[in-house]
């Protein structure tokens, strides 16, 4: 018994594929063993692929970049368990419609056994409403959701959503897989273009696995315009396929795909200085179509870590952006992205404090757990204040200028430095106040251990 009508069930896993289809969805992974970039996640013996393999995968949520196979994972998992894969988009289907589906999933576990996949690509895109509709669905295992998004779940994906499903992170397709992607096209006579008689130079080959970005998507559909342009038992160039994909660059953007060389130079530009530049490249991703909030995202983060403390106000002005932005959506509020934008290229830049923080968390994991010292400990009882937590602690308040000779580091990393102000902005003052500081606690501190000596 079929609950829903073929058209909506999409799952091509076995069934006849439309030969008119572009290539990239001819090629789609019919089994695991033609699922290219993955193994960590499904290779064979792995605890995820074993959970598919005795039908025991609850809802979940792939993350991961585009074109590295969270569609055809979903759909493969939905075949592996004779379920019914039901597939939406956030962008094209509102929640009236998947909830419709989802209404009659119970009745047809009830009748059939079998398991309905609800499958919302960009899942992210639905709004906190939409998602809690999923919430009663979910929790009563009613249906399997399994969610697809470019975007971190845990900015993007509601807590009570998140609590109820298992996030998965699917990697960044490397240049191998997408060779190996290509030449299964190429050599495939059912599905590809092994009929075709068409040939590819290595260099060609090597173009497209780089051009892609770890995209199976785009790899095929330069492939296949590749092979359009040079006909049956054509050789494919290098030449054509860089044309091909400078053609090609701008309505793959448009398609709202994430283009990191964009945002790399975004980025490069503002951390250059250059507001011209990166108003371009923020124009750019804008006609691009990429998501407006991924860019709020990404200027907070060069706020933080090209900047610092050589304007604190960065970080305030990239957090207004957003906020700007999403009150007045798009496109007035676009106006805010370009000038967070170019007060970024503008401002002072400095990354002291983001490398003095990774010197931390590297001691931090290099030396492991080391004791906090016992005068700076918590000692809420009198048990612990019997064992010594918190004795001899000096309350710096009760010191000139707040200074004292205490030290605050575990004994092993007493007097450590991770922290020196660049020359630039606010960082200038910061910097006079640090040599100031360690020069006078080191006084301090010389000062304790000379009277230390003469007791003695």
């Amino acid at each position: 018994m079929e609950l829903f009508d073929k058209d909506t069930n999409s799952s091509n896993q076995g069934d006849q594929f439309d030969a008119k289809a572009p290539l990239a969805d001819r090629m789609r992974s019919r089994t695991f063993d033609e699922f290219f970039g993955q193994e960590k996640l499904v290779g064979p013996g792995t605890p995820f692929r074993r959970s598919i393999e005795e039908d025991r995968v609850g809802s979940v949520i792939f993350w991961g970049p585009p074109g590295s196979g969270k569609t055809t994972l979903a759909e493969l998992i939905a075949h592996a368990t004779s379920g019914q894969f039901v597939p939406f988009s956030a962008v094209t289907s509102g929640i009236k419609e998947v909830k419709a589906v989802i209404s009659r999933a119970g009745n047809y576990k009830k009748l059939t056994g079998k398991k309905t996949y609800i499958f919302i690509d960009e899942i992210h895109r639905f709004n906190k409403a939409q998602q809690d509709a999923f919430l009663p669905y979910v929790e009563r295992g009613d249906i399997v959701l399994i969610g697809a998004t470019t975007e971190n779940p845990s900015f993007e994906v509601i807590s009570a959503l998140l609590s109820r499903v298992k996030v998965y992170v699917l990697e960044r397709l490397s240049e191998e897989n997408i060779s190996q992607i290509i030449q299964s096209a190429l050599t495939d006579s059912e599905r590809g273009l092994g009929n075709s008689g068409i040939t590819i130079d290595d260099g060609a080959l090597g173009f497209i696995a780089s051009a892609a970005d770890g995209d199976a998507r785009r790899a095929l559909n330069i492939l296949e315009a590749a092979a359009d342009h040079t006909g049956l038992n054509g050789r494919i160039t290098l030449e054509q396929v860089t044309e091909i994909s400078q053609k090609g660059t701008m309505l793959y953007d448009k398609a709202g795909e994430e283009h990191y060389n964009l945002i790399s130079a975004l980025h490069k530009s503002i951390r250059g200085g250059d507001p011209d530049a990166s108003l371009y490249w923020l124009a750019r991703m804008l006609v691009s179509g990429e998501d407006r909030l991924y860019i709020c995202r990404r200027l907070i983060r060069m706020a933080v870590e090209d900047i610092g403390l050589a304007d604190p106000n960065a970080l305030t002005v990239a957090l207004n952006g957003r906020d700007t932005y999403h009150f007045l959506g798009t496109p007035e509020g676009e106006q805010a992205l370009a000038q967070t934008v170019i007060y970024l290229a503008c401002a002072p830049k400095s990354n002291a404090a983001y490398m003095a923080f990774k010197k931390a968390m590297a001691d931090a994991e290099e030396k492991g757990s080391l004791p906090v010292p016992l005068w700076i400990r918590n000692a809420p009882t009198a048990l612990l204040k019997a064992l010594g937590y918190g004795k001899d602690y000096k309350y710096a308040h009760d010191y000139e200028d707040a200074l004292t000779d205490q030290e605050y580091f575990p004994g092993e990393l007493a007097g450590s430095v991770y922290y020196q102000p660049g020359p630039a902005g606010r960082e200038i003052k910061l910097g006079e106040y640090l040599e100031k500081y360690r020069a006078f606690r080191k006084q301090l501190m010389d000062d304790a251990g000379n009277k230390k000596n003469k007791d003695k």
